[in-house]
């Protein structure tokens, strides 16, 4: 079942990421030459035809090719389910996909990969085999992420990054909505959201992403570097360590 929302405007294999310990207090991770898939998934408890690809992105752990993350939407609570990791944040980002990703409206299960709608899930684009433009480093120093980016040749003269902090091995016993009586399980599940606002050249920040989650689940955090023109990801990784 598909429910349109108010539109918000707004602006090949790939080489395994090293991950390496820095002694006790730090833990390193360095972005593959290739960037991974970057796939973005809309879904809600509360929405009967999402159970399906929710289960298809759980089947995604482990994959070195793809970055999975799954974006909670909050517009079905109001059906008769409030789905606790839903969030209006989650809805505005896929409203504003729009500018760039192909359709015009919001609907779920949508399925996003490398910024563009993608209908044709359980099945992925052929996998990316041209280097990518910007080298992404990650390190965590305790409760924060630190992030730098250094444009390659050819990369995008203006870049921009978000970042999700995830959590696997969610159940939820739904007792009302289009779910009710069944019990779902979430992977990949965002936790955390946050933007970087466009720049130019190299680029370093951090920001609070916790080791530990919800029922004392390790996190994992994933950083996404964008073309800022159009939205489309340029880098990816994923850093699950602790310092």
């Amino acid at each position: 079942m598909q429910i349109p929302v108010r539109r918000v405007l707004a602006g090949a294999v790939l080489a395994s990421v090293t991950s390496i310990a820095l002694g006790d207090d730090a833990c390193r991770v360095e972005s593959a030459p290739v960037a991974p898939r970057v796939i973005e998934l809309y879904t809600s408890e509360g929405c009967n035809s999402c159970p399906p690809a929710d289960h298809w992105l759980s089947q995604l752990r482990g994959r070195s090719d793809v970055l999975a993350v799954a974006f909670h939407v909050d517009y079905w609570d109001r059906l008769g389910w409030r789905d606790r990791f839903a969030d209006a944040r989650f809805t505005d980002r896929q409203s504003q996909t729009q500018a760039h990703s192909g359709v015009r409206f919001s609907y779920t299960p949508q399925v996003i990969v490398d910024g563009l709608d993608w209908r044709r899930w359980p099945d992925l684009p052929t996998a990316q085999s041209r280097p990518s433009p910007v080298r992404l480093t990650l390190w965590r120093r305790g409760e924060r992420v630190h992030w730098r980016v250094e444009p390659l040749a050819d990369a995008p003269q203006r870049l921009a990054l978000w970042w999700a902090v995830l959590e696997d091995g969610h159940r939820s016993d739904v007792k009302a909505g289009e779910n009710v009586g069944v019990v779902l399980h979430h992977d990949h599940v965002v936790r955390r959201y946050g933007t970087e606002p466009v720049w130019s050249g190299p680029h370093t920040q951090a920001f609070d992403a916790p080791v530990v989650g919800e029922g004392g689940r390790r996190t994992r955090t994933v950083v996404v570097v964008t073309d800022a023109r159009n939205g489309r990801p340029v880098q990816a990784a994923a850093i699950g360590c602790s310092a």
